[in-house]
């Protein structure tokens, strides 16, 4: 197993812990590598692990009807995979789909378990953690009914963005067109809108955000609302 404990970036979940718990939970974890497009889990499959995402990120998609897909929330730095485990359910209800490569902490589904037992600090954050998710699965469902494209693009953007670290996505019209459930076209509407407001610029599947605060105005109110939400209830973030 991989000694993590000097690991210069931390997931944010596990960084404001007490040192006695932080430290006894990284006991048990190791560091893996997440590729772009890995699948970590298919919808109702067993979760045999759990994924505190350090300076990667990962998709959590809806599948429906076998082939069309939704993502519905996101997990970076500032989040984990593997939720339900709190509720005590060992499935993975949604698609888990790396979005952005980079290093993870992963620890057994089982040891999990028993150190949410014993980890009372950890145990209140996760499941502030997950009122979160709960509220950002809910936003989503109303953004995507009743937002623009632009804007919910705008909005996607920005997430992605935060936990990239970079201004620099590597994007397809046809990967952005599956995340946000729309059509190709709307999407290539939608974009070409934004860089001819000089908000990004697009060429061959890379997406470079020129001006932040403008891509904020063009967002949804969506946008702002979730960081309000994490600050409010996990305010070390």
């Amino acid at each position: 197993m991989t000694s993590i404990l000097n690991v210069p970036a931390a997931n944010q979940l596990l960084a404001a812990l007490p040192d006695v718990e932080r430290n006894a939970f990284m006991a048990e974890c190791e560091t893996v590598e997440l590729t772009f497009g890995e699948v970590l889990f298919q919808p109702a499959e067993a979760l045999t692990h759990v994924y505190f995402p350090i300076d990667s990120f990962i998709s959590l998609i809806v599948v429906i009807d076998g082939d069309n897909r939704l993502e519905v929330a996101m997990a970076g730095q500032e989040g984990m995979l593997g939720i339900s485990l709190i509720l005590g359910i060992e499935e993975e209800p949604l698609l888990a789909l790396v979005q952005g490569a980079g290093s993870a902490l992963r620890i057994n589904a089982a040891n999990f378990q028993r150190l949410l037992l014993e980890s009372p600090v950890l145990h209140q954050r996760l499941k502030r953690y997950l009122y979160v998710v709960m509220k950002q699965l809910a936003t989503t469902v109303a953004c995507n009914h009743f937002h623009r494209i632009e804007a919910r693009l705008a909005r996607w953007l920005l997430m992605t963005q935060d936990r990239a670290g970079t201004d620099h996505l590597q994007l397809t019209h046809e990967f952005l067109a599956m995340m946000l459930g729309v059509r190709r076209a709307g999407i290539t509407i939608a974009a070409l809108a934004l860089q001819t407001r000089g908000l990004i610029r697009y060429h061959r599947g890379e997406i470079k955000v020129l001006n932040r605060t403008g891509l904020i105005e063009a967002s949804c109110a969506c946008y702002a609302e979730d960081r309000a939400l994490y600050a409010k209830m996990l305010p070390t973030l």
